[in-house]
Order: C-alpha cells, then sequence, then structure tokens
C-alpha cells in the first residue's frame, strides 16, 4: 500500500481489554481461583457449573480491584451498580449466558497514557475449548467464573505504537495493585481492537480484531487491518463490520463472524444478585480506596529517571514488581547516596537479575544483605569481582556477607607489598605485554591488570594495582 493512500486515511482505534483479576475464589463461588491447574477441571462447582437451583454471591476482592484501578486513573465510581446477563449460546458458557455489567458498570470516565475511557466493569471468564484436531473438542471449566475486569477505551487512538503503548501501561498498573499478574501469553489479559478507517470526521465501519496475545502483535495487527480497509475502500470495494482474529504466523487478520450488537445479546438485569448502592460502602468510598493506593507506575517512573537510572532499568523495575519492591524497599528507603543507589542499580540488574533468582533465593539478599555487599564495596573492602563472587554465593545458600569475604578470602588487600608482589609476578609471565606498553600501547596495562585480579581472586585494590604496574613497568 502507497503511502499516499496511507496518509489519505485518518484511522480510529478503540480497545477493549480483559484481565483475569487475582483474588483467592472465583467471581460468583468459592471454587479456587486457578483457571492454569494442570488437572482439567479441577477446580469447578455447582455454581459455576451453573447446576439447577444454585446461586450466585458477588467476589468483594473482585470489586475491589476494579475500583482501585477505576480511581488510579482518574474514574468516577458508580453510585449505584448492578450485573446484567449478557445471553449468548457457546459451549464454553455453561449457564448459556454470561454475568457481566452492561448499562451501570463499577467505573465510568478516567484516562490512561493520555487515552480517555469509556468503562471499566466487571464480569465472569468463560471456559477453555481445547481443539484436538479431530471431530470434537474438549473443555476445560477452571477458567469458567473466574473474575474479569473489562476495560473500554474511548475511540480515540489514531496510531498502532499508542495502541501498544497503552496496552503496556495498564499492564504495569494492573500489577502494581495486584489486580492481575497480566500475562499476556498465559490469557491473563487479552486485548481486542475496534479499527475504521476515513477520510472525514465521520467515522468508517469499524472492525473488531480478536486473539491478539503479546504487545507486539497489538502494533502488527492494527497496523495490518489498516493497510487491509485501505487497500479495500481504494479499489471501490466496503468494510464490512465483522469479527477478525490475528494469526500470528501469517502476520495477518481473517474474518471470524459478524459483528454482534448490544441487543444481540439481549441484555437484562441479573435477578438472582442484589443491587450495589457503593456509596453506602465505607469501605468503597472514594476517600478510603485513595487512602490505599501505592505509588502509581508513571509516578514511580518520573523518581527513578530523576536519580539517574536508566530508562531500560526503570521500565524492567516497573515491569517487575518483585524487583521494584525490593529496590524500594532495600535501597531507597535506607540510601541517600545517589552514587551508592546507582552502584547498587547496576548490581541489582546485572548480577542478581541476571541469575534469575526465585523468590526464595531472592529473598536470601533482604534484610539489608544486599546493601552490606555494595557497602562494602563503597567502602573499598571489597572489589567488584568479590562483591558479584557474595552475591552468587548469598543466592544460592544464604549466609553474612563479610563473614564469606573472610572465609574465602574476598576481602580486598590493600597492603603494599602484596600488591607489588602479585605485580611482579604478573610481569615476570608476560614479557611480551610489557613489551608492548613500554611501547607505548597503554591499553595494554589492563591485561596485566585482569591478570593480577585473576591471580589474587579478585581481592587487590585495582586502583593500587594499576599504580604499582606503571610504576614497575616504567610506563
Amino acid at each position: 500500500m502507497s503511502a499516499r493512500y496511507m496518509s489519505a486515511y485518518t484511522p480510529t482505534i478503540g480497545l477493549e481489554i480483559h484481565a483475569e483479576l487475582k483474588t483467592r475464589t472465583k467471581m460468583f463461588c468459592d471454587s479456587a481461583n486457578d483457571p492454569h491447574a494442570a488437572e482439567p477441571n479441577a477446580h469447578i462447582c455447582p455454581v459455576c457449573m451453573a447446576f439447577p437451583g444454585t446461586l450466585p454471591v458477588i467476589n468483594k476482592e473482585a470489586v475491589r480491584h476494579v475500583l482501585n484501578v477505576g480511581v488510579s486513573m482518574g474514574g468516577k465510581l458508580a453510585e449505584y451498580t448492578e450485573f446484567d446477563r449478557k445471553n449468548y449460546f457457546y459451549p464454553d458458557i455453561p449457564k448459556g449466558y454470561q454475568i457481566s455489567q452492561y448499562k451501570y458498570p463499577l467505573i465510568s470516565g478516567g484516562s490512561l497514557f493520555g487515552v480517555a475511557l469509556t468503562r471499566i466493569h466487571l464480569e465472569e471468564d468463560t471456559a477453555r475449548s481445547q481443539h484436538t484436531g479431530g471431530s470434537f473438542s474438549l473443555i476445560d471449566f477452571n477458567r469458567a467464573g473466574v473474575p474479569l475486569m473489562e476495560l473500554v477505551t474511548e475511540p480515540v487512538i489514531h496510531d498502532a505504537e499508542t495502541a501498544m503503548k497503552f496496552a503496556q501501561e495498564l499492564q504495569l498498573l494492573l500489577r502494581t495493585l495486584g489486580a492481575s499478574d497480566a500475562n499476556m501469553e498465559k490469557g491473563e489479559m487479552r486485548v481486542e481492537a475496534n479499527i475504521s478507517i476515513s477520510k472525514n470526521e465521520m467515522f468508517g465501519t469499524k472492525v473488531e480484531v480478536k486473539n491478539i496475545n503479546s504487545f507486539r502483535a497489538v502494533g502488527r495487527a492494527i497496523a495490518f487491518e489498516i493497510a487491509r480497509q485501505t487497500e479495500l475502500l481504494e479499489r471501490g470495494d466496503v468494510v464490512t463490520q465483522e469479527t477478525r482474529g490475528w494469526d500470528e504466523n501469517r502476520g495477518e487478520t481473517f474474518s471470524q463472524r459478524s459483528k454482534e450488537n448490544a441487543k444481540d445479546y439481549r441484555y437484562f438485569p441479573e435477578p438472582d444478585l442484589p443491587k450495589l448502592n457503593l456509596s453506602r460502602i465505607a469501605e468503597f468510598s472514594l476517600g478510603n480506596i485513595r487512602s490505599l493506593l501505592p505509588k502509581m507506575p508513571w509516578e514511580k517512573r518520573e523518581h527513578y529517571l530523576g536519580l539517574g537510572l536508566k530508562s531500560e532499568d526503570t521500565e524492567i523495575l516497573l515491569a517487575d514488581v518483585l524487583y521494584a519492591d525490593f529496590f524500594e524497599s532495600e535501597i531507597l528507603d535506607v540510601v541517600k547516596d545517589k552514587k551508592l543507589i546507582m552502584s547498587a542499580m547496576n548490581y541489582l540488574m546485572s548480577d542478581v537479575r541476571g541469575a534469575n533468582p526465585n523468590e526464595e533465593s531472592f529473598s536470601r539478599l533482604k534484610n539489608g544483605v544486599f546493601l552490606e555487599i555494595i557497602t562494602m564495596v563503597d567502602e573499598g573492602l571489597l572489589s567488584s569481582r568479590g562483591a558479584k563472587d557474595i552475591i552468587a554465593i548469598v543466592l544460592a545458600k544464604g549466609g553474612s556477607p563479610k563473614d564469606i569475604a573472610k572465609r574465602d578470602g574476598l576481602l580486598q588487600v590493600h597492603d603494599a607489598d602484596v600488591i607489588k608482589k602479585v605485580a611482579l609476578e604478573v610481569i615476570s609471565e608476560h614479557p611480551e605485554i610489557v613489551s608492548d606498553v613500554k611501547n607505548g600501547k597503554a591499553s595494554a596495562i589492563q591485561f596485566l591488570v585482569g591478570q593480577g585480579m585473576k591471580k589474587s581472586k579478585g581481592s587487590l585494590n585495582p586502583s593500587q594495582l594499576v599504580e604499582v604496574l606503571r610504576k614497575e613497568v616504567g610506563s
């Protein structure tokens, strides 16, 4: 598609994003919220399987999660809200309808990443169909009834990059609030894009794209759909309102079914659940919710960058609550010196994160242990090599950094006689490098330094070693 045609149309994009919420039980029953259980149909009960005579009960924690998300984005809390039946027939809906929200959502309005929101509401998830490739499919109902937040944006996005960034910011927020792990590859967060193009201010025909399971795919799917619709219009065809899927392997969308309208679902209030007057519930008041919210991702980003952290390191902290909490509690809350903070961050990102520790091994660095290692480096008691070794040992077995350093001979040596002895040994073992240094190749001195540190198992003070080597070589 030529750039001339592409620039002649204005894309309009709205997103619908679903996120599975982190609660102990499902949305309307006491079955465990564990949709990824290895054993199919292990977490089901008469309520989520819609046995006759069973009645649903609202999960209070799921409501709280949605309110936290909405308030974080400046949305308006509903004074009155209710659940509705969304009627459609599909094998993964055991009741023949889904309990959702239609006219009275929990949250109205708000914005994130400069994108205005329409609403955020709460519903139950469906089961998961497994297609065997034969003449039948299997259904795992572990996911049926899991609390599901649905967020709908206004149609105010005009490019794929903004849509992708919005989804990433929402994932950060959900994780920061502890509302959802929002792993797209596990289906815990699912993005659907409504896309249309037009040459004027009137909206074009909307096409919904589903099955988008990564941020990269969000961008690719929207870009492909814009190009596809443009090509249709340029050759005189029309865009059909429909639901399309995204084929990641082929990099293109494909038709699934005609797009339903609200009237097709025959919404009506759920008769088995009470109406909620949130304004009468003290713990769900705006003031109470705001008082319990943590620092927002965008606030953390501004703070981290202001400290001098690299952008990529900042985004890693924002995306991983485990590392962000560690950085905040073990470093920022107790260290005021920026140089020490930066040093700690470098070791955290390279040596700790590089070891890919589990939560148990990571916890061995808490309660001041990690900071003790960094402080020992700052005070000249440990070399960088020694710090790396101690971090690895603590992650594997735990222990006191000072005790480990003494036991393994990792304390940095400042003794001039010891350093000179090692320097002379290195010089005698590498005469060709010594010759290079004397002939003006100044960088060759670093090889000798490396050999000296290796010989001493990283225990020598490197700056003193450099000084001695230069003096002895005569450079």
